[in-house]
């Protein structure tokens, strides 16, 4: 259940395990307050820029530099999403930094 401030963060492929090993779950219900940029939430996480691939906000890729709210739920993809899949889910045409 989300709750208010929150988003439902999950990790994915090797961002699972680096996720698990900073002991976030799977969800993990995380702090935005009002909102935060995908960029932001990455930098927040520890992540390295070039760990991350796309970042899903309600099932649709998302841009970097647009704000993601309380309650949205959100997923972040490595580098290596099988070719189809990339078309399929935006991946290709995602502007990234």
């Amino acid at each position: 259940m989300i709750v208010l401030g929150t988003i439902e963060l999950r990790g994915f492929a090797k961002l699972y395990h680096v996720f698990k090993e900073k002991g976030l779950g799977f969800p993990e219900y995380y702090e935005v307050n009002d909102g935060i940029t995908g960029k932001q939430l990455i930098q927040d996480l520890g992540l390295r820029p070039e760990d991350v691939e796309a970042i899903m906000v309600n099932g649709c890729v998302f841009n970097m530099k647009n704000l993601i709210k309380p309650g949205d739920r959100v997923a972040i993809l490595p580098p290596g999403t099988p070719g189809p899949y990339r078309v399929i889910l935006g991946i290709v045409n995602q502007e990234k930094e």
